[in-house]
């Protein structure tokens, strides 16, 4: 008896839709195969992890508690109150230069593309001068990386005060500015300048995102257990949470009921390196921690060894979400086997962007083959020229031999013409080539405009992953713009990279 094969959906019976796409601005970008069904840990920043800030407040707030610092430094109250901050300016990955006063950008091969000194952009010529005739070494004492929201500030400060006190021909010890400028933004941390500030009115610096209380729900029904790992201390931490999950949903009572271990004032990047001792807090005192570790109990320092014993798992089990490339992903990566999600607030505005440049993406495309197609004709014509020429000497040098006949002549104002021609063509194809790369360098201007006046994109630099873009693709797993699009994926998503094709493979 013959049966009939029945089609998909059932007609009738279903009812076909498109698949629910997720959008682009909240999706989870994979680097590296991650089996969420393989983790049974899921640990937690909280600064600009659980807790998004609204960076341009934070800016104007830091730079506000810093300017009176840098006054009782000996800086000009005067001008610093005149000065028209740019916190428009800066974006993680960039670099500066201590000694020369600039401020720059890099792609993965540690090449400067782009420089301002103050809000002056640097020339190609200046920028060879400087950075191109030997390699720059980001890690040693003449430079400093920007490589977090929280230091935006910093640069913000830095361009403002070069660019205003040299306009009135004031000079500036450059190394010097910069670490006066670090230290009295640490200083208005320790002394409540900015913390108490936030903490005083939270929902002008916090983003409070309803699903993240969900995202983490989520997690822990599919028996996930959570951590919370902070650099801030009890106080904030406690005030920050509360704010953001605290009434979220009547299954929790509080924040610390999403979390099965919490552990503040970690000292990130020393809590990955450092045998530092694990403390429990009772009231306002500490004692040294006791094991095995409890639900509820507020735990402070420690250490990556410590905290793996007390789980009593193997580190790739073990997925840490975080912002901070080098205190939370890189350290996390070269110190343990823990696995690795980051959390970059500028991805919703990097995919738009990305987004609205496909036409020009293509254009680019297409005069990177075009570009080829002249090159290969130039080198034709350039090998048909030099062959040329040596078959005219060739002809000449017979002719004086008295080799040459009547013939050979005529050959020779062949050769002539056909050189000529050659040249022509030539001189031709490399007009072409002026011009296609002319417009290829307009257009990759058009580009960085879409996504930052200034620097271009935070990922990319030219044809290349920025410095920012390179780190971000060898130390984080996945990344995305924040916790909760971890909500549209199933708690044990497979989350598969791309394939990474070479230059012959393409």
């Amino acid at each position: 008896m013959a049966f009939e094969q029945l089609s998909l959906p059932f007609e009738g019976h279903l009812t076909p839709t498109a698949p629910a796409r997720i959008p682009r601005t909240r999706r989870v970008f994979v680097n590296r195969n991650l089996k969420m069904a393989g983790i049974d840990w899921v640990g937690f920043d909280m600064d600009y992890t659980l807790a998004i800030y609204n960076q341009v407040e934070m800016d104007k707030l830091s730079i506000d508690a810093v300017i009176p610092k840098l006054a009782k430094r000996g800086y000009d109250e005067d001008i610093l109150r005149g000065i028209t901050w740019p916190i428009d300016f800066p974006i993680r990955g960039l670099l500066i230069d201590k000694k020369a006063g600039n401020v720059l950008k890099m792609d993965r091969f540690k090449v400067v593309h782009k420089g301002y000194h103050g809000l002056r952009e640097l020339t190609k010529e200046e920028l060879r001068s400087l950075y191109h005739q030997k390699r720059v070494k980001p890690n040693t004492g003449r430079y400093h990386f920007i490589d977090t929201l929280y230091a935006l500030s910093e640069v913000a400060l830095y361009t403002g005060i070069v660019e205003a006190f040299e306009a009135r021909r004031i000079e500036l010890d450059y190394a010097t500015l910069f670490t006066d400028i670090r230290e009295c933004i640490d200083e208005a941390h320790r002394d409540g300048s900015i913390l108490d500030v936030v903490l005083s009115d939270l929902p002008r610096f916090i983003e409070r995102d309803p699903l993240l209380a969900p995202t983490l729900h989520k997690l822990r029904s599919a028996g996930k257990r959570l951590f919370l790992l902070t650099n801030s201390r009890w106080p904030y931490t406690e005030r920050m949470m509360t704010y953001l999950l605290g009434d979220a949903m009547p299954e929790y009572p509080s924040f610390r009921h999403y979390f099965d271990l919490i552990i503040v004032a970690a000292q990130k990047p020393a809590f990955f390196q450092e045998r530092r001792p694990l403390l429990e807090r009772d009231g306002e005192n500490l004692r040294p921690a006791t094991y095995p570790l409890e639900r509820g109990v507020i735990y402070e320092g420690g250490n990556l060894h410590d905290l793996e014993a007390a789980l009593g798992i193997g580190g790739d089990r073990i997925l840490y979400v975080g912002d901070h490339i080098y205190g939370d992903i890189l350290r996390s990566k070269k110190e343990s086997a823990w696995r690795t999600a980051m959390i970059i607030q500028e991805m919703e505005a990097e995919v738009i962007a990305h987004e609205m440049c496909r036409e020009e993406h293509q254009k680019s495309a297409e005069l990177e083959q075009r570009r080829d197609e002249l090159e290969d004709q130039l080198r034709y014509y350039q090998q048909r020229y030099k062959d040329l020429t040596r078959k005219i000497e060739d002809a000449a040098q017979a002719a004086k031999n008295g080799h040459g006949t009547g013939s050979g002549s005529g050959s020779g104002i062949s050769y002539e013409a056909e050189r000529g021609r050659a040249k022509r063509a030539v001189e031709r194809i490399r007009g072409m080539l002026r011009a296609v790369d002319a417009e290829a360098t307009k257009l990759e201007r058009e580009i960085d405009q879409r996504f930052h006046p200034y620097w271009g994109s935070l990922l990319k630099e030219s044809i290349e992953p920025s410095s920012f873009g390179d780190q971000v693709e060898e130390f984080a797993c996945i990344y995305t713009s924040r916790v909760s699009n971890m909500l549209a994926y199933s708690p044990l998503q497979y989350w598969r990279s791309p394939r990474d094709l070479m230059p012959h493979e393409l």
